[in-house]
């Protein structure tokens, strides 16, 4: 490791690579000839921008990363490519099964990844353990990896038979054969991982296959005896049952991760969410909070009732009990296929040797009686139909569909831990890897070392914060990521001009004493904050079951009668659950009217406290044009130099949850306008569904940087080109590590081509950030984190753990509240700008205080935060009255035609935001 520099203050300066505040050596005193993690030549290429230094800003302090270093393996490792498939044929029955009706077809079909692991290990184990000897390692899909070359020949393939037991134990077609046919595709020299690691290799396929071969070294054992989640396997040592037929277990997820100058294996602990093991129609109860059998009947579900059963259900496997050919039960594998309400008794098939027959009175012949023939049946892979009462569902299944939303909560509190609570899990969980008693770790050669990762961290000096001229206190610094707003009063406060109150609650939940003592709460908080605010025009109560347009247009209308010009404001008092009336809400004031609406909840308003309404008043300030705060310019004077004006743009996509074919995606860019970086704007649009790239970035763009010029212009007076901005960063949330050269191919040409349209030639810096990792921080001591016990607000680690060669770091920029906190990372992939390391962290610490909703720092930086905000809130631009289930809970499932079809629907009926709206924070 470099030696550490003495000085623990650190610098407060924001330079540019070559300018002001810059870091130009490896930091901590490491002589530049030897910088370990700095690209050390020319010949190294990357993906985003090579390290051009290390941050040396904040003062040091000892943490625990939840990594583990590893050794990389000596030997040449031999990568095949295989996939088993099913043996020439595979047979699928009809609807007449019971008939024994067969239709035998060629089978192109993937199988599942746990049917591969039993497939390789049959054929390691029982079929040619002498070819497989030591034993290789496989991912469930086609990569193995193996030790020694395998003897395949000179053409080095080879073809291998292997017969499972997945029928019945008396089927007559005996157990299902599948055929794989492994051949060999590379050789991989780790040394690749030893130079690259050191600076010295470019991130190359070579490296990713390496990468790739570790990962499945590791995962190898407990894929093998676990239920498992692509990086993460589960087990029920620690599990929970949150009813609805849910059950909670505690997983591991493990990942191989090249450091500087190490490499290591992130060990996280996470939650996976199973089908509760036991009777099918047991966990149907559960599922429907019914009490009795006989309440699953057709007859007593609604036909919503059953699509959330027949959703909830559909993939599930299940074990069948049935009689076999000599009259004893047989317990059959089988996978639920869509599950069929028509009772056992009427439901009817085709006999081989003529007439019809019930299921009901199929089972009874087979001396198995229903007792419940007036249920349904589950319809499995085979087509065969088969009673709700014969279906056991076993143990260790995923759930991979969406949590229910009333479930949420339960999963929340399961994998909330603190920090020390969490290493502590992670610790254990090393117990149950196992590495140094795995045979294929050992095998490969690599050595795992038992105690997490301490490294030297940096705590960032947070960024003065500038309130109204009129304030008591109008600077402050923040600690620990928190302020208050005692004594200040807002950097520029709005003007309610007329107003009205909407209340959609019952006059005996909230009567009108509540609703007076809710303006006089709210007036007061806007007032203290500087915000000029009278009494309401008006306020009626609402009918939440009518037509909520039309009723809201009502009340503006006797606004105008009483003051003569229209509200600007509706603050709408919401009942519980509420979220029908919240849309329709939104889509009025922010899509149709043009006028702000500020929604609170019955609940959260009856005696509420000053605080709340305080925090109400942060909202209201921006939604009618104000600005909060900004940064002080002595802290962030490289961003408000007045030669270089800076866009800071924060761009989001969101994407349908799984099952919902057909619902489209959505993507947001926000940016701000002023000189301060504190007041945004934003955009959004409907795109082609679960596409991650922006596809009208540049009509986006040319929308914010045209905003931005108009407010320059205009609003600060100034004239001409110098209104222009000569710097964009570009802040792109929601991407992958493999998606970074999409961005650059596609994103920044978009962005590029905007600029040219609007004839400016700003410098762009792009920088992704990431928040789905498993990278977590933990102080070593009390002392040295916060009331949480998570690692402080700002504290920041670029090196050890970061990227071996290109521009990255992780930052914790929020204080921690429940469990352990995320740091984000950022990875610049782009840079005309030539930002030091010291100037992008503090940077980015210092956009995280900008957010206008709270008085607290937040986890990404503020624009980032907006542009998630604005994504989730797409659905408020289609009309409320329509029917848009944008979750697909209203649907199973979509051929391509049907699913393009609706797409094309959701774009056609997507609405633009209200020019009125464009030049505000509505999204506050």
């Amino acid at each position: 490791m470099p030696p550490r520099a003495q000085n623990r203050g650190g610098p407060r300066g924001y330079g540019t690579r070559g300018g002001r505040g810059g870091a130009q050596s490896g930091g901590r005193g490491t002589p530049a000839s030897i910088q370990i993690g700095l690209p050390s030549g020319s010949h190294v290429t990357t993906i985003g921008v090579k390290r051009p230094s290390f941050g040396t800003g904040g003062r040091e302090i000892p943490i625990y990363v939840n990594s583990f270093t590893t050794t990389i393996p000596d030997a040449v490792i031999h990568h095949y490519d295989g996939k088993p498939y099913h043996a020439v044929f595979h047979e699928r029955r009809l609807l007449t099964s019971f008939s024994n009706t067969v239709v035998i077809m060629p089978s192109e079909k993937t199988l599942p990844a746990r049917l591969n692991m039993d497939i390789i290990a049959a054929l390691q184990t029982r079929i040619a353990p002498e070819v497989f000897t030591p034993r290789a390692v496989y991912d469930g899909r086609k990569n193995m990896f193996a030790v020694r070359e395998l003897p395949f020949g000179p053409e080095g393939t080879q073809e291998f038979e292997v017969a499972l037991e997945t029928r019945a134990a008396d089927s007559p077609r005996g157990p299902k054969t599948y055929k794989i046919r492994l051949t060999k595709v590379a050789e991989i020299n780790p040394e690749v991982l030893s130079r690259f690691i050191r600076g010295d290799q470019s991130h190359d396929n070579s490296v990713l296959t390496a990468i790739t071969a570790l990962n499945v070294v590791i995962r190898m054992e407990p894929t093998m005896n676990y239920p498992f989640n692509v990086r993460s396997f589960f087990t029920n040592r620690e599990a929970k049952d949150i009813g609805g037929g849910i059950q909670l277990w505690r997983g591991y997820f493990q990942s191989v991760r090249p450091g500087i100058g190490q490499m290591f294996i992130n060990i996280d602990i996470s939650t996976a969410t199973m089908y509760k093991p036991g009777p099918l129609l047991n966990v149907m109860l559960e599922a429907t909070g019914k009490t009795h059998p006989s309440d699953l009947a057709k007859s007593r579900l609604s036909e919503r009732e059953f699509l959330k059963i027949q959703r909830f259900f559909s993939g599930v496997r299940i074990v069948t009990t049935q009689r076999g050919a000599a009259g004893q039960l047989v317990k059959t594998p089988r996978v639920v296929k869509r599950m069929n309400s028509t009772p056992a008794q009427e439901f009817r098939f085709e006999l081989r040797e003529g007439g019809q027959l019930s299921v009901a009175d199929y089972f009874r012949k087979q001396n198995q009686p229903l007792r419940f023939p007036e249920l349904g049946c589950v319809e499995v892979g085979s087509g065969a139909m088969i009673p709700f009462e014969l279906c056991f569902i076993p143990a260790g299944q995923i759930m991979r569909k969406q949590v229910p939303p009333e479930k949420t909560k339960d999963v929340l509190e399961f994998a909330t831990k603190r920090p020390q609570d969490r290493l502590a899990s992670i610790r254990r969980g090393l117990e149950v890897l196992a590495y140094g008693q795995s045979e294929y770790v050992r095998q490969f050669g690599m050595n795992v070392s038992p105690t997490p990762l301490v490294i030297h961290a940096r705590v960032l000096r947070p960024p003065v914060l500038k309130y109204g001229a009129q304030s008591k206190q109008p600077t402050i610094e923040p600690k620990n990521g928190s302020w208050n707003m005692i004594d200040k009063q807002f950097y520029r406060s709005t003007t309610v001009k007329s107003w009205a109150v909407a209340v959609f609650e019952t006059k005996s939940r909230f009567p009108p004493p509540a609703v007076n003592e809710m303006i006089s709460g709210l007036k007061s908080a806007c007032q203290a904050a500087g915000i000029r605010m009278g009494d309401p025009s008006k306020y009626e109560y609402l009918n939440g079951q009518a037509n909520i347009r039309d009723q809201l247009k009502q009340l503006g209308h006797q606004c105008i009668r009483a003051n003569g010009s229209p509200p600007t404001l509706f603050v709408v008092i919401l009942p519980e659950n509420g979220n029908d009336i919240y849309t329709a809400v939104k889509h009025f004031g922010d899509v149709e009217m043009g006028i702000s609406t500020q929604c609170m909840k019955s609940g959260k308003c009856s005696r509420a406290k000053p605080q709340y309404y305080a925090n109400i008043s942060l909202k209201l300030n921006v939604k009618l044009g104000g600005i909060n705060t900004i940064p002080d310019p002595s802290s962030i004077s490289f961003l408000m130099d007045q030669a270089n004006p800076t866009v800071v743009m924060g761009a989001d996509v969101i994407h349908p949850s799984p099952g919902a074919d057909g619902r489209p995606s959505f993507t947001a860019l926000v940016g701000n306008v002023d000189s301060d970086v504190a007041k945004y704007v934003a955009d959004c649009r409907v795109q082609t569904s679960r596409q991650e790239m922006i596809s009208d970035l540049e009509v986006m763009s040319k929308q914010i940087l045209s905003l931005y010029i108009g407010y320059r212009s205009q609003v600060e007076g100034k004239p001409g080109a110098s209104a222009n901005p000569k710097r964009i960063i570009f802040y792109r949330d929601g991407v992958s590590e493999g998606q970074f050269k999409q961005v650059l191919e596609q994103e920044l040409p978009l962005l590029k081509k905007a600029c040219a349209d609007l004839r400016i030639d700003p410098k762009i810096t792009i920088i992704v950030v990431g928040k789905r990792h498993h990278v977590r921080f933990f102080p070593q001591n009390d002392q040295s984190g916060d009331k949480s016990g998570n690692c402080p607000a700002g504290t920041v680690v670029d090196r050890e753990i970061a990227h071996p060669t290109e521009f990255d770091f992780y930052l914790q920029s929020h204080g921690g509240l429940l469990g352990t906190s995320r740091p984000a990372h950022y990875s610049v992939l782009y840079d005309e700008n030539g930002f030091s390391a010291d100037a992008l962290q503090n940077l980015s610490f210092t956009l995280c205080h900008v957010y206008a909703r709270s008085t607290r720092s937040v986890s990404i930086p503020a624009p980032v935060y907006y542009a998630d905000i604005v994504c989730s809130r797409a659905k408020n631009h289609y009309d409320p009255t329509g029917d848009w289930d944008l979750t697909g809970s209203d649907v199973m499932s979509m051929d391509g035609s049907t699913a393009t079809s609706s797409l094309d629907k959701f774009q056609q009926a997507f609405k633009p935001l209200h020019p009125s709206m464009k030049h505000l924070m509505y999204f506050s």
